[in-house]
């Protein structure tokens, strides 16, 4: 039997429940986030601790309590919605209302491409010297 206590994983196929389950793989990162509470409309920046397909560790000293409804803007995935599933002192766990792709918040932000100036590019002739 699990203790319930120490256990800070959840389950997607069922709502916040009392026997939480480490089945999903964690990505263990530190990101930065901002979280928004649906029912207040406060939001802030936290960090994210570890990270998979089914949620997250959040760390920030704020006042959440379990069955919170919040959103989350993830690096190269966008606004993501769940619920609070647990909480312990500074950290808390929210599960996701949908899956998520968590190897897209560890990739570098998209960078558009750059041209090269004009004064350092090789010059280009329509006839070679070189053979």
């Amino acid at each position: 039997m699990m203790d319930n206590a120490s256990d800070d994983s959840f389950d997607l196929n069922s709502p916040v429940d009392d026997t939480p389950k480490r089945e999903m793989d964690r990505d263990s990162l530190f990101l930065k986030a901002v979280l928004t509470f649906s029912q207040s409309g406060a939001s802030g920046e936290v960090r994210i601790r570890n990270l998979s397909s089914g949620g997250m560790m959040v760390e920030a000293p704020v006042q959440a309590k379990r069955g919170d409804s919040v959103s989350v803007e993830l690096r190269n995935i966008g606004v993501v919605t769940g619920t609070i599933a647990w909480v312990a002192q500074d950290r808390f766990g929210v599960a996701f209302n949908h899956v998520i792709d968590p190897k897209l918040a560890r990739k570098p932000v998209g960078q558009a491409k750059i041209e090269m100036p004009s004064y350092l590019r090789t010059p280009k002739s329509k006839h070679s010297f070189y053979r």
